[in-house]
């Protein structure tokens, strides 16, 4: 019965999973207590790029962005856009401050804590692009609540991208694709799925980097697909 209670991330308002791993590094700590301050997502109030930016330039949104390289390679890719991004798990998130201290990229803002609070507080209709990659599969059935592609998230993305905003989903994972896929298929009123051919996603879209988890997922033999959805 477990597995059919009703409630997806939007409801149950709760992270799982690890909050911190090993010890971090004098450095890493050190970017921690002072880079983070810097260039954190306020506490409070609305996002949104003049917030954030000090203009309208356009606005990217990544869901757990593991130790940041898609979102630091992006936001080098494109210094006249806005990166925000979210990451519960401290070493990932200390990880990804070294890598907006070496660029330097000053078009990146981050949150150390649950995306889906900040990403409440985006005026509608403003993201261009919102990535949602590898996210964890939580592959038995009693856990399908805590997946990020949920009802109730899929219409919260919706309405934050704009019209003709793309989310990119990217997994490894059998069960988490199959489940993906029939999720969306259920929000065709509000998403076209960008796929007429099976290399649409089957290779990396344009602007991709391969992340270590990635590659790490190359190497034990999981092939990765990548999902484009572009809201109506």
């Amino acid at each position: 019965m477990t597995a059919f209670k009703s409630g997806d991330p939007t409801t149950i308002n709760r992270l799982y999973g690890r909050s911190s791993g090993h010890k971090l590094r004098q450095g890493q700590q050190e970017l921690i207590d002072k880079l983070l301050p810097q260039i954190s997502v306020p506490a409070e109030g609305e996002i949104s790029s003049r917030i954030l930016f000090g203009d309208d330039r356009p606005l990217h949104f990544e869901i757990g962005f593991g130790s940041g390289e898609h979102l630091a390679y992006r936001a080098d890719l494109l210094p006249d856009h806005g990166f925000v991004g979210c990451e519960p798990f401290l070493n990932g998130v200390a990880t990804a401050l070294g890598h907006v201290r070496d660029g330097p990229l000053g078009n990146v803002r981050l949150h150390m804590n649950d995306a889906l609070e900040v990403l409440r507080r985006v005026p509608d209709d403003s993201l261009l692009m919102l990535y949602l990659l590898h996210p964890d599969p939580w592959p038995k059935a009693r856990h399908a609540k805590r997946r990020m592609v949920n009802d109730g998230p899929v219409d919260l993305f919706a309405s934050k991208l704009k019209p003709g905003g793309e989310l990119r989903i990217a997994t490894d994972h059998p069960v988490y694709l199959d489940w993906t896929l029939m999720i969306m298929q259920r929000h065709t009123d509000q998403f076209d799925w960008l796929a007429e051919k099976p290399s649409d996603f089957l290779d990396p879209p344009s602007g991709w980097i391969e992340t270590r988890y990635g590659a790490k997922s190359r190497r034990e033999g999981r092939r990765p697909y990548y999902l484009r959805y572009r809201r109506r």
